[in-house]
């Protein structure tokens, strides 16, 4: 601050991590790690300086402090970052997590999924499972008056199998991920996760070729949240929205979905995998309507984006790392339930496409325009869910697929993911009930 800044900021983390990864019946690898550091942001008009170091002695980071004041104080706009030259501030002692679980214990698990998925059909060839757990804590503190901390513990455990079959290899996946310490298992059943996986495989074997063409598409609970995460969400965070790189610029107020449709980002949600306490900028996690009945309400914002418009942060300032600067992110973002009877949804489609899971996607946040591959997917005939689908692509455009939801369930679940943005990878929920869209490009191979 005696260089000029406006704002100045220090961000101090303390990461450990342990993981296990079961391949072919047996453990393949296990890894431990432990990162620890700081980075010191300043703020002088519209240059942000920013430099991150891991030597947390007071010599380290008064000379991370000057650094980043220096480059704030050099002017020209934009963001500057220095690395200072990392130096070891911590032994390799083991890792301590989740403190009273023997390793064996949770290596007993991989083998319990393991068995599990052989043990469902013959045609299960190949299984791969793993655990992994992680503890974050860190402490923010501005010349603001912002002094906070947090302690994130965080625990996932993935199955992924292989069915051979006359059509080749199929694959299954299944995963559980959430904010809690090992006694997730005390409610998670590992082989029944590996048995989903497993049936996942074994019925793509039979599967036939998409369709091809726009069609009614039944989203499953769950499994439909990365298309409104990645489509929508990503339009609403404020960087996109003050670059006018948004196609819901200049929209709040205005009708932007079907009236069925409430959109909300809440970091607060207990146990989902984007929950936190306070954002990586010290600011509380908050819940966040974006979309209230089909009108735009509201934008997500982090703390520099919303200083230069006059408003508050709404708690969605993140960052991967204390090398990272923070920025606009979503936490847990999801369609709130309706009315309608999920089977009742399926009946009342007499030709379609059920998608059971998704996977990944691109979209184009100027445009709204996205591609989404399907994992899981059934043809919908006469209102009955009948065959298995070859994997697709649904392609289409956000806003538009909005305004296209004309049913929504009274069921609703979540499901983990790992968003990432310019460079930074954070951890996110992503939820929706069971809901129909009245069209949408799929772009399958069968006419």
């Amino acid at each position: 601050m005696t260089r000029g800044g406006e704002m100045a900021e220090v961000f101090c983390e303390d990461r450990t991590s342990r993981s296990a990864v079961f391949d072919d019946g047996r453990v393949e690898e296990l890894s431990s790690g432990q990162e620890r550091g700081a980075g010191i942001r300043v703020i002088s008009g519209d240059t942000t300086g920013f430099a991150h170091t891991a030597d947390l002695s007071e010599g380290g980071l008064l000379a991370a402090a000057r650094v980043a004041a220096s480059v704030a104080r050099s002017g020209g706009g934009g963001t500057q970052i220095a690395a200072l030259e990392p130096r070891r501030a911590h032994g390799s002692n083991a890792v301590r997590l989740h403190d009273g679980v023997p390793m064996s214990e949770k290596l007993e698990l991989l083998a319990r999924a393991d068995d599990a998925a052989r043990s469902h059909a013959k045609e299960v060839s190949q299984v791969q499972a793993s655990y992994a757990e992680g503890c974050r804590r860190f402490l923010v503190a501005t010349t603001e008056g912002t002094y906070a901390s947090d302690d994130q513990v965080r625990t996932r455990f993935n199955v992924v199998t292989i069915a051979t079959g006359d059509s080749g290899l199929q694959t299954g996946f299944e995963s559980v991920a959430r904010t809690e310490g090992f006694e997730l298992f005390d409610d998670v059943d590992v082989a029944e996760m590996a048995r989903t996986a497993a049936a996942r495989a074994v019925a793509k074997l039979g599967a036939r070729p998409a369709p091809s063409g726009e069609l009614p598409v039944v989203l499953a609970g769950g499994s439909g949240g990365v298309l409104f995460h990645e489509a929508c969400g990503h339009g609403l965070e404020a960087d996109h929205i003050v670059k006018d790189s948004s196609v819901y610029c200049g929209q709040l107020g205005q009708l932007v979905a079907s009236p069925l449709v409430t959109l909300v980002d809440d970091g607060t949600v207990a146990g989902e995998w984007g929950a936190f306490a306070i954002d990586d900028e010290g600011r509380p996690a908050q819940r966040n309507v974006l979309i209230e009945n089909g009108v735009l309400t509201e934008y997500m914002w982090d703390w520099l984006r919303a200083r230069k418009e006059g408003r508050s942060s709404s708690g969605n300032g993140r960052r991967e790392t204390y090398q990272h600067l923070p920025m606009v992110r979503m936490t847990n973002t999801f369609l709130l339930a309706g009315k309608d009877d999920p089977d009742e949804i399926v009946a009342q489609t007499p030709r379609g496409v059920y998608v059971a899971k998704l996977g990944g996607g691109q979209v184009n946040t100027a445009t709204g325009d996205f591609v989404f591959g399907t994992t899981e997917a059934y043809l919908i005939e006469d209102g009955k869910i009948t065959e298995p689908l070859r994997d697709a692509n649904l392609i289409g455009n956000g806003p538009e697929v909005l305004r296209r939801i004309d049913a929504i369930a009274d069921d609703f679940s979540m499901m983990p993911g790992t968003c990432g943005k310019d460079g930074q990878s954070v951890p996110v929920g992503c939820g929706q009930p069971t809901l129909r869209i009245t069209g949408v490009t799929f772009g399958g191979t069968a006419s």
